[in-house]
């Protein structure tokens, strides 16, 4: 089975064809940088990038554009509460997303750009749409008109005559279900000069903008949270496809991260931002608890959830570090065709963790029988399926603040304890077995015996 993705337009499971041969390209709606990011934030960031890995083990180039919004009411209103310049404040809130995306591994987009830096092509986007018959100037102000493109509603299935932008009352546009291009300046807000007046952007233009300007007029994958689909989605394709782009050719969405079963959201106060999940937990066990469920699913936040995942990446952790200490520095392996068959299948994250999970298992059993071989076979492939997932272990270790040399050192010392207290118990030496695990646990060391093998992790991990 070749890729196969969801296409939120044709309602449709679709197999993925480039529309340049060789060339994947995807572009991300990024933050509007208004505050500090939490996980519901960073979910979509982290899904695209699996989709981006997984499509480099295929193609040679691999492009994911993902803007940041650096300039919205939003932004505007934070800092003027907090008596800061707008652009002071948005620069902060995007160093740290920036920061929060490194933390977490993702790779580093092909290309970040912001929407105040693409005025000139959102001007030019304008001018083409009001040569069309599809926008339209009025006070400074420029509309989009819904009825000239009959197509509006198609990616949402939007009824156009129950549309409702949720905008504020413009008493400049010829129809309520219009949406605003460009803004007028208003007196102590920031504003760019074009043929209609200065003013900002609106935050649908901005897209369009950019994705075309880095991807062309046609490009692969558009990708963000369900709850853009409307209207931000719907009105990015309309004004892309009225001014003759054929614009993105899948369309792909990713679920809420929820509490108490509501979508996290800063003025519902429901958030856990990500530099204190990071206090709690270490950077790659947030990134397998967020990439985890599929990406169209909702993850509803509890601490049980999260405490699994720790526990099913330090699974993953302990039997590659035996492996290392058993037979010495281990590469990538074949990926397995459970693992591939997964991720085929519309990023099927939930299979392909199952099929390391299997392996990993088979790998603990060779261990125990003393075949260093299978074992270091199935290291090599935990390792490569583990990396198409941005959750390899052993790339992590230098990465991660609480781990390190001291970490490596402490490693071959437990795991030296762990082949002894195997031994006993093989032997059925239960209480020399008992003792060896009682002076771990002196230690500050806690071993469990899990199906995988023993796992053990410093207490206060």
């Amino acid at each position: 089975m070749s890729l196969h993705l969801h296409d939120t337009a044709t309602r449709s499971l679709r197999e993925f064809v480039p529309h340049v041969s060789g060339t994947a390209s995807i572009y991300v709606c990024g933050a509007t940088v208004q505050g500090v990011p939490h996980i519901g934030h960073v979910r979509s960031g982290l899904n695209f990038d699996v989709l981006r890995r997984w499509l480099m083990r295929t193609y040679d180039d691999v492009r994911l554009v993902r803007n940041v919004t650096d300039i919205d009411d939003k932004i505007l209103a934070k800092a003027a509460d907090a008596g800061r310049p707008w652009w002071e404040w948005a620069s902060t809130h995007e160093r740290a997303f920036a920061d929060a995306y490194t933390a977490l591994g993702c790779l580093p987009p092909s290309y970040e750009p912001r929407a105040t830096g693409h005025v000139t092509q959102m001007v030019e986007l304008m001018r083409r749409l009001i040569d069309l018959g599809h926008a339209y100037a009025a006070d400074g102000d420029v509309y989009f008109s819904v009825s000239s493109f009959p197509a509006y509603g198609a990616l949402s299935g939007q009824r156009v005559d129950e549309v409702h932008q949720g905008e504020s009352a413009a008493t400049g546009k010829r129809d309520p279900r219009d949406f605003t291009l460009w803004k007028a300046a208003k007196p102590g807000e920031p504003a760019w000069p074009t043929p209609w007046g200065p003013g900002r952007p609106g935050w649908h233009l901005e897209c369009s903008a950019m994705a075309t300007e880095y991807l062309g007029g046609t490009f692969d994958i558009h990708g963000g949270g369900i709850d853009l689909i409307f209207p931000h989605h719907e009105n990015e394709q309309a004004q892309s496809r009225a001014a003759g782009d054929g614009f993105a050719n899948y369309w792909m969405h990713n679920a809420w991260v929820t509490m108490s079963g509501e979508k996290m959201s800063k003025s519902l106060g429901n958030v856990v931002s990500i530099p204190e999940m990071l206090t709690r937990v270490r950077a790659p066990e947030l990134r397998y608890y967020l990439i985890g469920p599929h990406y169209r699913s909702t993850i509803e936040y509890s601490e049980a959830a999260l405490e699994d995942s720790v526990s099913a990446y330090r699974r993953i952790e302990s039997f590659l570090r035996r492996v290392v200490e058993r037979t010495g520095a281990v590469g990538e392996g074949d990926l397995a065709e459970a693992f591939v068959a997964a991720l085929d299948d519309d990023l099927g994250t939930p299979g392909a963790l199952a099929a390391i999970h299997r392996r990993v298992r088979e790998g603990n059993s060779a261990l125990e029988s003393g075949d260093d071989l299978g074992a270091r076979t199935a290291a090599e492939s935990v390792r490569a399926m583990a990396g198409v997932l941005g959750l390899d272990p052993l790339c992590w270790t230098d990465g991660t603040a609480s781990d390190g040399g001291g970490r490596k050192a402490l490693a071959v010392l437990v795991e030296q304890l762990l082949d002894q207290r195997r031994q006993a118990r093989q032997e059925k030496d239960f209480a020399r077995a008992d003792a060896l695990r009682d002076r771990l646990l002196a230690a500050g060391i806690a071993v469990e015996d899990t199906p995988d093998g023993p796992l053990w992790t410093l207490k206060d991990d």
